[in-house]
């Protein structure tokens, strides 16, 4: 299939980059979060500054998926492509396997990571308490990859009631085509999550969702078009793609000892319709025409049992522990176009497999004192994973063959928090990493944490991570009559650094206004970037190297009020970008360039009918990067500044509870200003997949209604 990476992907907002306020339900003071915690703690005790997207809030904003949800967050870049509908979380200006992506604490498996480059579109947002967010190298606590920041997805786990059933049906349009038809238009979501407390120490939960996307063909005129006197035509621009996720989970909870174990289960399908026709003659003189159309599988399991209790009077101990495999297929089908049936299907054929083994445990408060506590942990990973030929299209001789590769890792680190006053915390961290790969990594920390008042606090993070090399960076081999790129198995980490400094402000006015400001700024320097590098002009030939460095600065400010049944949220981030990009040939300027991003989230509950109305908004930019650039196949190519153009996304929604709110019904408007593609004179391998100088980023403005149920 043919990848079609997309940039800029934004809608609008709730929250702002280090200033997360929960203006929905009211409860961010005393909000608890766990991600980069010794023990559960409000997040507005936490060292580090946790970014906080609840339950409450995702359900207003009426998203499908994980990816939408996260978009709504200044700073954090979800790209998606158009032909897998896969989408990764940048975070800085770096791309996804620069995030570690966890779901209860573990870090979950992908094609060419574990907790990075991983889809976030395999969510199931029905099911998730709150999403947890921390920005800057987090390489102590979380390891490998963790450069970019953290985001943890936290699951629904504990339940109040005896029994809890919520069932929802959304029904979206994509751009304006829509039916209910199988091989039709649309987006279609069924969800079923059940929760039953068996006793005070037991809780039982399942929960299903299917998201069947059916493609929006854009420019394409869809897989039944033909046109025997003009090709290229038929398909879609975002593939069809049908997905079904199912967790079942059974958790125990007894004095100081919690358990909880989960299985998840995924299948996905995406069918890729080739735009070309071919003819395909008969004897007599006859013929027809006929695609070389493709179906692709997935199908992943996760097993993980995390494990929270005391050892003795006072060590808390907790542990993760997990078993993880995902599997893609493909299986080509040679279609018939004029007469619409499948005239041959290969068998099914696996291109991608990972298998995971984790663990993580942390042992803390050995003191038992609120002045000093420290925390000793490891973390361990055995990634076995698989590639066939065909994924890297060897056609040479002995190298035409299979890529079973197996790495382990494994890591200690150790961390302090020392509180000498009620006004002042630190914690310092260090943690070695060894691999049977890699030679052994350091990373460092030191937070943090300023009471500057009752209503306010600074926070400072200093952090150190690296980045693995993904596994087409080590392996790939596609050499051919056109083609020479090799992968480099002898690739080092790449390594780098943040520092930022956030303050917030909370107060409360006599007109009973609750006001929250906060600043922020951050810099982020990443060097032995990873970048596919010209070895050989005459012939051309290309290899992965450690050659470039990357940095980025942010500042931004965030305001938020709120008062009865109103909320505002508003923020403005600057990011400036610097890339030394080398080729081994060409070198880039290193000058940060600049964009903007701005927000906007204003929620109104009427207080007769209970009706709430939404409105999210978010600008992005217009920004810069380098391109690669060739005057002929003998040129060894020149560096220019390109521009992305800038763009703006508003979502409105309106939701309705009936019944004692136990039904409830919400319609809205997505991308209400139809954008659909931007200028981009950036040329950015297979992401380019607009007419010339333009980039495709959404099917255009498309309307949902959708109904839930809960008991």
């Amino acid at each position: 299939m043919k990848k079609r990476t997309m940039s800029l992907l934004s809608i609008a907002v709730l929250n702002f980059a280090y200033a997360q306020i929960d203006s929905i339900n009211q409860k961010n003071i005393e909000e608890v979060v766990v991600t980069g915690q010794y023990n559960a703690q409000s997040v507005n005790k936490s060292i580090y500054k946790v970014e906080v997207i609840n339950a409450e809030q995702i359900k207003n904003m009426a998203v499908t998926n994980a990816a939408e949800v996260l978009n709504q967050n200044l700073n954090i870049l979800i790209v998606p492509s158009a032909s897998s509908g896969d989408s990764q979380a940048n975070i800085m200006g770096l791309s996804g396997e620069y995030t570690k992506v966890l779901i209860d604490n573990i870090p979950v498996v992908s094609d060419q990571g574990m907790g990075n480059i991983f889809d976030l579109t395999k969510i199931n947002v029905n099911n998730i308490e709150r999403i947890e967010i921390v920005k800057g190298s987090m390489g102590v606590e979380y390891g490998n990859n963790a450069m970019a920041g953290v985001i943890n997805i936290i699951t629904k786990k504990d339940y109040q009631k005896k029994i809890n059933i919520n069932a929802s049906l959304q029904e979206e349009t994509v751009g304006k085509n829509y039916d209910w038809y199988k091989k039709g238009n649309g987006r279609h979501i069924q969800s079923l999550n059940l929760g039953y407390r068996i006793s005070d120490n037991w809780t039982f939960s399942a929960d299903i969702n299917h998201n069947d996307f059916q493609g929006f063909q854009g420019i394409q005129k869809g897989y039944k078009h033909f046109d025997e006197s003009v090709n290229g035509e038929r398909g879609y621009e975002w593939q069809p793609k049908d997905l079904l996720i199912a967790n079942a989970a059974l958790r125990y909870a007894k004095n100081k000892t919690t358990l909880f174990y989960k299985v998840n289960f995924l299948i996905e399908e995406i069918n890729y319709y080739d735009p070309n026709t071919n003819v395909l003659p008969f004897a007599g003189g006859e013929r027809t025409f006929t695609s070389n159309d493709v179906d692709y599988f997935t199908k992943r399991w996760i097993h993980q049992l995390n494990v929270t209790t005391k050892l003795g009077a006072n060590i808390n101990y907790t542990g993760d522990f997990s078993y993880q495999i995902q599997e893609r297929q493909s299986q080509d089908k040679l279609y018939d176009v004029p007469n619409r049936y499948v005239r041959s299907t290969d068998p099914k054929e696996t291109f991608y497999k990972s298998e995971v083994l984790y663990s993580r445990g942390m042992f803390s408060n050995f003191l038992n004192s609120d002045k000093i506590n420290f925390q000793i942990g490891y973390e361990l990973d055995r990634t076995k994973g698989f590639a066939n030929s065909s994924t890297f299209e060897n056609q040479i001789g002995d190298n035409d063959k299979n890529i079973n590769r197996t790495i382990f890792n494994y890591a200690n680190f150790l961390s302090a928090e020392w509180n000498p006053l009620n006004w002042l915390s630190f914690r310092p961290g260090i943690r070695l990493a060894l691999s049977d790969k890699f030679d052994e990594q350091y990373n460092y920390s030191l937070t943090t944490r300023f009471r500057t008042s009752e209503n306010s606090n600074i926070r400072t993070i200093l952090g150190s991570a690296n980045r693995f090399p993904k596994y087409d960076e080590l392996y790939t081999y596609i050499v051919d009559s056109n083609h020479d790129i090799r992968g480099n198995e002898n690739l080092k980490p790449e390594t780098g650094y943040s520092a930022g400094a956030f303050w917030d402000y909370a107060t409360a006015t006599s007109g009973n206004w609750k006001l929250n400001v906060g600043l922020s700024g951050m810099y982020m320097d990443v060097k032995d970037r990873i970048e596919s590098v010209i070895v050989s002009n005459v012939p051309l030939r290309y290899t992965y190297l450690n050659v470039d460095n990357y940095k980025s600065i942010l500042f931004g400010g965030s305001f938020s009020a709120r008062k009865d049944n109103f909320s505002f949220n508003a923020g403005i981030s600057t990011l400036g970008i610097s890339q030394n990009l080398n080729t081994g040939n060409a070198t880039s300027d290193d000058n940060f360039n600049y964009y903007m991003e701005i927000n906007a989230a204003a929620n109104y509950t009427l207080p007769v009918t209970n009706t709430l109305f939404a409105l999210y908004y978010k600008y992005t930019g217009k920004s810069k990067l380098y391109s690669l650039e060739f005057k002929d196949a003998a040129d060894t190519g020149t560096y220019v500044l390109g521009d992305i153009g800038d763009f703006s996304m508003l979502n409105f929604t309106v939701s309705q509870p009936f019944f004692n709110n136990y039904f409830e019904l919400a319609l809205g408007i997505k991308n209400i200003f139809d954008v659909t593609s931007i200028r981009n004179t950036v040329q950015s391998g297979n992401a380019h997949n607009g007419p010339a100088d333009t980039q495709n980023l959404f099917y255009g403005r498309s309307y949902f209604a959708r109904v839930n149920y809960n008991f």
